[in-house]
């Protein structure tokens, strides 16, 4: 129904799909200081060849890390003139950088990232529970949430594994064990509890820390949590040895591990789907070695979001509404721009993407 004195151009989206840009808040773009492994004017394009269009970028693995005001804004001049999307920016926190991180909120970016465990760049060090919940003080003044990276890696039985056969799948997947992740949700969660300041945990992998979610969001706590096409699309039991292009942290775990993720988007446990898009050239993938030991930990996945979470979701009677959900307004929601973004609605943004869930590719 268009106003008489409509004067711009129609498209007819046919038969195609028509529903809310998505929006994907865990993006590693590494511009400055590593854009030969992927810069904003790529990252951009894929993210909008694949439905994206808004995404909130990470503080690493740029170089500097966006650690302070003063490295922020070192980013926001790399990115000028490079932006195809809407792009906003998380900042971190660190061991040493508690006295930035009040000018740092104030800054404009919209919550704070951490680590639990190595983060696998040496400018960006994982923090303790006392780093954290210093920064969840600050965070609860400025209403903003800390995004925690949930592994504690401890001494194990299959510790060596790895570097016995660095090539084996199988021995990567047991030198993360799913422990870890369970242990760091948990610590979390208390934080979360002592606080009461918004904690949101990334790409959750393990089935097991679903239940102390569902449990600390009965409680009331204000945590989110998120999963990742990667996690729910892909099988350990698929992945051959030496293939290192699947190698992620946390990493993709087995086939019945994974169907619980889905369970848990259905029920509200885990609340989107992103990305976790996190690039490397060829070679530090270690693809001609296949050694999953010195490989980087990363899957590249902008602009196969759309494509992975339609075709694994209706095979498991997800409706169209229900994806737009996982993958746009409840992203919008937790980036505080649920008034804005995530509906086709009068008033909100025209972030609009059409599609054909007829047509297939291989990826």
């Amino acid at each position: 129904h268009l106003p008489v004195n409509f004067q711009g151009e129609v498209i007819d989206a046919a038969e195609q799909i028509v529903m809310p840009g998505l929006i994907d808040c865990h993006v590693h773009i590494n511009e400055p200081g590593r854009s030969h492994w992927e810069g904003f004017d790529t990252a951009c394009k894929a993210a909008a060849a694949g439905g994206i269009t808004s995404m909130i970028e990470m503080p690493l693995n740029a170089s500097p890390v966006t650690i302070s005001r003063k490295n922020f804004e070192i980013k926001l001049t790399a990115a000028a003139n490079k932006l195809h999307v809407n792009c906003g920016f998380w900042g971190g926190v660190v061991p040493d950088n508690e006295h930035e991180l009040n000018d740092l909120l104030e800054s404009g970016v919209f919550g704070l990232k951490a680590f639990l465990t190595h983060s696998g760049i040496d400018e960006f060090p994982n923090t303790t529970a006392a780093h954290l919940r210093n920064a969840l003080r600050i965070l609860k003044k400025h209403n903003k949430p800390l995004l925690v990276h949930c592994e504690l890696d401890e001494p194990h039985l299959d510790a060596k594994l790895l570097e016995e056969t660095p090539n084996s799948y199988q021995a990567y997947l047991k030198s993360r064990p799913k422990s870890w992740e369970n242990k760091a949700v948990q610590l979390m969660i208390d934080l979360c509890r002592e606080t009461q300041a918004a904690v949101h945990l990334v790409h959750i992998s393990s089935a097991e820390a679903l239940p102390l979610i569902r449990a600390a969001k009965h409680e009331g706590l204000p945590i989110t949590a998120e999963t990742c096409p990667q996690y729910l699309c892909l099988f350990a039991e698929m992945i051959q040895d030496g293939a290192t292009h699947f190698k992620c942290a946390p990493p993709i775990r087995e086939k019945q591990n994974n169907e619980f993720l889905w369970e848990a988007l259905k029920d509200g446990t885990l609340d989107f789907i992103v990305t976790d898009h996190s690039p490397a050239p060829p070679d530090m993938k270690e693809t001609n070695s296949g050694n999953f030991a010195k490989a980087w930990g990363g899957i590249a996945g902008l602009q196969f979001l759309l494509p992975l979470v339609y075709t694994a979701a209706k095979e498991r009677g997800f409706t169209i509404e229900q994806m737009a959900k996982l993958t746009s307004f409840n992203v919008a929601q937790f980036i505080g721009m649920s008034q804005t973004k995530g509906k086709l609605q009068s008033g909100y943004d025209a972030d609009i993407v059409c599609w054909d869930p007829t047509k297939s590719f291989t990826v």
